[in-house]
């Protein structure tokens, strides 16, 4: 097989939960412009609109519904499910991107936003995977999950930096560990499941920490934040047969930021 025919998603359908802006958009465009039908939600239909629009109009095949995964009311799990396999068919890519966060010293951490965050960034990972794992990627015996991880779940927040995010550390080195136990159960029916664990990115979820930023890059090997198109390799990567022989893998992409 050559190199172009490893990273070829002519054919596929993926799944992209918060896939209409930041890293979630980023993943879109790259699956997409290598052949992959791509399937997305976000809380506003209008954006899910706009969106879908916008890649069409790429020569992308896309869809996609409005729909919130952080209010189990509705079982909204369920509903994108259904929606992406009413459009088209199968789903052959999970991205678990949705995500949130709450900043909050531990000690005064509200137990309201510890569910919020457990609720959206694992609850809702697993309940996606094992719903999409057990209505095709399992009768199929093959498929790719990526669960959108952190580098904030490889370690805790250094003292007097102002960064109070122990929720969300939590709950994603919670996916960091839900993807190699899945890897090793689901590897039997030829399902990948790996991780990215992204750092520094100025999306929306990052807001809270622009004020960290400069010393951030301050303390990053390559000296810079994540840009628009660095997420796309390695999202590739792993949606793709180039991943054929990888599973159980949480891959950091922060400039080497978690490395030093």
């Amino acid at each position: 097989m050559s190199v172009m025919q490893l990273f070829d998603l002519t054919g596929k359908v993926a799944l992209i939960t918060g896939g209409t802006k930041g890293l979630g958009l980023q993943m879109a465009e790259a699956l997409g412009e290598q052949g992959a039908k791509i399937f997305l939600n976000a809380r506003n239909p209008a954006e899910v609109e706009e969106v879908v629009a916008q890649l069409n109009a790429r020569g992308i095949e896309a869809g996609g519904i409005a729909c919130d995964l952080g209010k189990p009311e509705g079982n909204p799990v369920a509903t994108l499910v259904d929606a992406a396999e009413a459009r088209f068919g199968t789903v052959d890519i999970l991205i678990n991107n949705a995500g949130t966060t709450w900043g909050q010293p531990a000690a005064e951490h509200s137990y309201a936003g510890w569910q919020k965050v457990m609720g959206l960034n694992v609850d809702v990972c697993f309940l996606m995977a094992q719903e999409v794992a057990r209505r095709f990627m399992i009768p199929q015996r093959s498929g790719k999950i990526i669960n959108i991880a952190s580098i904030a779940g490889l370690k805790g927040n250094g003292p007097n930096t102002g960064v109070f995010t122990v929720a969300y550390n939590t709950s994603k080195a919670a996916a960091i560990n839900l993807t190699r136990a899945l890897a090793g159960e689901w590897g039997a029916h030829g399902i990948h499941v790996n991780a990215i664990c992204p750092g520094y990115f100025p999306t929306k979820l990052a807001k809270g920490l622009d004020h960290v930023s400069e010393t951030i890059i301050r303390n990053t090997p390559l000296g810079r934040v994540g840009g628009e198109d660095d997420i796309k390799g390695l999202a590739l990567f792993f949606a793709s047969d180039a991943s054929r022989h990888v599973t159980g893998q949480a891959v950091a992409v922060d400039g080497g930021y978690s490395a030093v």
